[in-house]
C-alpha cells in the first residue's frame, strides 16, 4: 500500500470505567497507543470538522445532545465548547459537511434528523432545521416506527442521505447552504428491500456510486447516484456473511477504501470484516474474504486517509484492533488496544492537525 503514515484517532468509549472520548496514536508501523482521555457523557458517535480544529459528538443524555469540542494541539485533548439539544431522542450519528458550515444529526428513537450551523470558532448554533420521518417497516419489533440511523452529506455537498432502519427508506435532502434547511430532494426518497433495515452509507471517491449496509438482513447494497437529482438506483446487493452461513448477525458500518477498489463492512455476531472488491466497470461487489475482528461486536470501523490501515471498534470486546491493508485489500491484524466499550472511531488527517 505504499508508505504508511501516523495518525491521531478519537474513540467514543461508553464503559462505566472509561466513559468519554479516548485519543489514540496510530503509528506508521501499526502500533496503537493511548494519548489521553477527555470527559464526555455517553458519547455514541463523533465527526471531525474539515479544518481539524473541532470535533462534534452525539451524547445520549438529557434525551439527546450534540456537543462541540475544540481539538487541542499536541496530544489531541478535547475542550468542550458548547452543546445543543439533538432535537430528538437517542441520537446515533453526526456528520459535518465538506466545508464545515453545518453538522447533521440522526436521532434513532426520536425519528428525526436535524441540522446545526457551525460558528467560525467551532461552536454550535441553534438548530437550523428538524425533520421528522414517518412510516414503518416489515419487522414489528425493529420497524414499528422511523429510526433514522445516519445522515451523510454526499459528493459536492449538494445532497444529504439519511438511511432509516425503521422505514426501509433512504431519505434524500437538499440542504440550503444559507439557512441550513433540509429540503426534500425533488427525486424523493429511495425505498430499499422490505425488512432490510438500511443503516449506514458510504460514497465511492470517484464514481457516482454509494454503498449502504442493511442491518436486518445482513446485506450491503450498491446504488448508482444521479449527480443532478441525487436519486439512488440499486445496481447490486450482496450478503455480508460467508455463503451458506445462518445465525444472528447485524452488520453495522461500511466504508469505501480511498482508492475506490474495496468496500469494508463490519459484522456484529459473526464478528468479522467482510472485504469486497469493487468492479471498476459496474461498481458491483465481489466478496474477497472475511477477517475476524479479534473481539466481539465490531460496531464501528474506520479507514486511515492514506488507505494503509483499518481500525475496528469491538464494543463488547473492550478493544480496538488495527489491521494493515495489503495490495489486495486484505486485512492483517497488527495491534490491539484496550478501550472500554468502544462504539465509534474517527481519524484526524495529519495535514489538518493544528
Amino acid at each position: 500500500m505504499g508508505t504508511r503514515q501516523s495518525f491521531l484517532a478519537f474513540v467514543c468509549s461508553t464503559g462505566s470505567d472509561g466513559n468519554g472520548v479516548v485519543t489514540v496514536q496510530l503509528s506508521a508501523d501499526g502500533t496503537v497507543a493511548e494519548r489521553g482521555r477527555s470527559p464526555a457523557e455517553n458519547p455514541l458517535f463523533l465527526s471531525i470538522h474539515p479544518n481539524g480544529e473541532s470535533l462534534y459528538a452525539v451524547e445520549r443524555v438529557d434525551g439527546g445532545r450534540l456537543s462541540a469540542y475544540r481539538i487541542e494541539s499536541g496530544r489531541g485533548d478535547l475542550t468542550r465548547l458548547n452543546d445543543r439539544s439533538s432535537e430528538g431522542a437517542a441520537p446515533c450519528y453526526v456528520s459535518v459537511d465538506a466545508v464545515g458550515r453545518y453538522a447533521f444529526v440522526a436521532n434513532y428513537q426520536g425519528g428525526t434528523v436535524s441540522a446545526f450551523p457551525i460558528e467560525p470558532d467551532g461552536r454550535l448554533g441553534e438548530a437550523a432545521d428538524v425533520v421528522r420521518h414517518e412510516g414503518s417497516g416489515l419487522d414489528p419489533e425493529r420497524q414499528a416506527a422511523p429510526h433514522p440511523h445516519s445522515i451523510v452529506p454526499g459528493p459536492r455537498n449538494r445532497f444529504c442521505y439519511a438511511p432509516d432502519l425503521g422505514t426501509d427508506r433512504i431519505e434524500i435532502y437538499r440542504p440550503d447552504a444559507e439557512s441550513g434547511a433540509l429540503r426534500t430532494a425533488e427525486a424523493g426518497a429511495t425505498t430499499t428491500r422490505a425488512g432490510s433495515g438500511p443503516r449506514h452509507i458510504a460514497f465511492h471517491p470517484t464514481e457516482a456510486i454509494c454503498y449502504v449496509v442493511n442491518e436486518l438482513d445482513s446485506t450491503v447494497s450498491a446504488f448508482e447516484c444521479a449527480r443532478e437529482t441525487g436519486a439512488l438506483a440499486e445496481i447490486d446487493r450482496a450478503s455480508t456473511l460467508p455463503p451458506g452461513l445462518d445465525g444472528d448477525d447485524a452488520p453495522a458500518d461500511v466504508h469505501v477504501h480511498p482508492s475506490g477498489r474495496w468496500v469494508y463492512v463490519s459484522n456484529r455476531g459473526h464478528d468479522s470484516i467482510a472485504v469486497f472488491a469493487v468492479d471498476r466497470e459496474s461498481g458491483h461487489l465481489d466478496l474477497v474474504t472475511h477477517e475476524p475482528t479479534r473481539g466481539e461486536t465490531p460496531r464501528d470501523i474506520a479507514l486511515t486517509p492514506d488507505g494503509g490501515f483499518l481500525i475496528a471498534a469491538n464494543q463488547h470486546g473492550d478493544s480496538i484492533v488495527a489491521f494493515a491493508i495489503d495490495g489486495g485489500g486484505r486485512l492483517e491484524p497488527v495491534a490491539e488496544l484496550a478501550v472500554p466499550k468502544p462504539v465509534c472511531i474517527s481519524v484526524l488527517e495529519p495535514t489538518r492537525r493544528r
